[in-house]
């Protein structure tokens, strides 16, 4: 084999390394990893709903995917400074260099386009506009202006990651009920509590890049007494949907032992004040939500 040969071979193989390296950055600019969770409840929230076909879900999570993936790109966009300063996000594919932050901006909102295109044609418009508004709620409330002005950031900017049942109830029925207003409600007062767990964690970072989090502006104890109180406010949140009769018996249990699970890992957390317990209540609440939805679909089916 001639040294031409093998030039020409490893220049491919390079190429072909970054094609997949570019193709994967752009998947992560999506966030993936916080998609699975919304994908879930969207699921679940359309089988709460009624008996939709697989194509529809199909759709219906293609479309929140894409709204809620453009928002995750456009964020990687606006905090590409902050993310360049912390240890844990400075490989990200802006930050990194690897990905030019405008072609990052023009693919989110390609992205937020694509989907509102797609729901609309597909779905219905309500679910569309729906999904829009998340997109909208996550970029410019959220990221743009609360982000870095308010200790709060997350509590108001958590409407916008609440979206999903919303969306998915309107993709199914294509109205809105209050039942699906009371799953909007649990996933807003769960959101809260499950990222003050994780600011916990990341307080030292937060604080070096000035964005104010709740643990840095008001302090750990302060922190770990709001988690307390919202899990207790998501306790109550999550019986509503069964007082108002649209769910049973089996919701009822479910919710009641799972969030009194909740509960005492927020107390744990308040009275040991350590990393583990903050690491603990932040991986429960993911297995608490979407078990709790998990619950809604047996009830609903059952």
């Amino acid at each position: 084999m001639s040294s031409s040969t093998v030039t020409a071979g490893s220049a491919a193989a390079r190429t072909r390394s970054r094609r997949r390296q570019l193709v994967a950055d752009y998947v992560d600019l999506t966030k993936p990893k916080v998609q699975s969770l919304l994908l879930f409840t969207t699921v679940t929230t359309m089988e709460i709903a009624g008996s939709p076909s697989l194509g529809r879900i199909a759709l219906t999570c293609a479309g929140g995917y894409l709204s809620a993936g453009g928002a995750g790109a456009v964020n990687h966009y606006w905090d590409r400074d902050i993310d360049l300063r912390m240890k844990r996000t400075a490989d990200r594919p802006i930050p990194s260099g690897r990905v030019r932050p405008g072609a990052a901006l023009a693919f989110g909102v390609t992205l937020a386009v694509l989907s509102f295109v797609l729901m609309s044609v597909t779905i219905n418009l309500l679910a569309a506009s729906l999904a829009l508004a998340g997109f909208v709620g996550y970029v410019g409330v959220y990221t743009m202006w609360l982000k870095r002005r308010t200790a709060q950031n997350i509590v108001i900017g958590g409407a916008a990651g609440a979206m999903p049942p919303l969306v998915a109830w309107a993709a199914t029925r294509g109205s809105l009920s209050w039942t699906a207003v009371y799953l909007f409600a649990i996933v807003f007062y769960w959101t809260p509590p499950h990222f003050w767990a994780l600011s916990l964690l990341m307080k030292d970072e937060y604080a070096e890049v000035g964005v104010p989090m709740l643990p840095v502006v008001r302090g750990e104890r302060e922190t770990r007494r709001q988690i307390l109180l919202y899990s207790g406010l998501l306790y109550a949140v999550t019986q509503l949907p069964f007082c108002a009769g649209g769910f049973g018996i089996i919701y009822l249990i479910g919710s009641i032992g799972l969030g009194l699970a909740f509960l005492v890992g927020a107390w744990m957390l308040y009275r040991n004040a350590d990393r583990r317990s903050a690491l603990r209540l932040y991986l429960f609440s993911m297995l608490y939500l979407a078990m709790l939805f998990a619950v809604m679909v047996l009830d609903a089916k059952l």
